[in-house]
């Protein structure tokens, strides 16, 4: 972690591609430089949410540097959710992106309860091409947080703390996000640490998702993208 305790990569960033934010990739580089950041991960939106990029916007993400203002840019989706076990990135996009997230997003996924949602999350843990769940703490796709932090843990899988759901987005998701803190802590359940950010100066804010985890006791070793090297071996790549 960097020497103020904050993550070296956020995992969850947002460009101008996701038709509701406001940043390029250049711009979110420089900022997660200056803040000194040693990795990025750009997730903007499968295409089934209002607005999001066409594929081809996920194909051509070979065009950008993997190096920019000396971070380190990881090319990533944050999918939706459309089904139990689906999500809305064909395999063969998926197999050319470093970050496969996915979460419930209004207007992609069906009205349901806590046992509906619970169960379409269960499938979606055992598609090996997930690695992250963004934002489960949403008040809005209730979920059973204990029984999807121990499937999450068996799994592998890190459940996302989503800084931004504890300011600006998903109105009521602390109390969420804190409960299942305590579960993660409990089943010793991966997590990830992101910002959401939707312009470029949110790039790396951390500091209310990192609070909440250390109330809940979840252990520094257990946040997958904590350092360079931890989150490049989360993700499967070389170092």
């Amino acid at each position: 972690m960097l020497s103020n305790g904050q993550p070296e990569t956020d995992l969850h960033i947002h460009t101008l591609a996701s038709g509701h934010a406001f940043s390029t990739v250049a711009e979110i580089a420089r900022e997660a430089s200056r803040k000194g950041l040693k990795g990025a991960a750009l997730t903007d939106h499968g295409p089934s949410l209002p607005g999001g990029p066409h594929l081809y916007h996920f194909r051509a993400l070979r065009f950008v540097p993997e190096f920019m203002e000396g971070v380190r840019i990881f090319r990533g989706v944050e999918a939706n959710i459309v089904g139990p076990g689906e999500i809305d990135i064909p395999a063969e996009v998926i197999e050319k992106l470093d970050v496969i997230m996915a979460g419930f997003h209004e207007d992609c996924c069906p009205p349901g309860d806590s046992g509906c949602y619970t169960e379409t999350l269960l499938a979606v843990l055992e598609n090996s091409a997930v690695q992250i769940i963004s934002h489960p703490g949403n008040p809005n796709f209730p979920l059973d947080f204990e029984v999807i932090a121990r499937r999450a843990a068996q799994t592998a899988t890190a459940l996302e703390f989503n800084n931004s759901s504890f300011t600006i987005s998903r109105r009521g998701s602390e109390t969420g996000c804190r409960d299942l803190a305590k579960f993660c802590a409990r089943f010793d359940t991966p997590v990830a640490v992101g910002s959401d950010a939707h312009i470029a100066q949110g790039v790396g804010e951390f500091a209310q998702a990192l609070q909440a985890l250390a109330d809940a006791g979840v252990k520094p070793e257990q946040i997958v993208n904590r350092t360079l090297d931890s989150t490049l071996s989360f993700l499967g790549l070389d170092h």
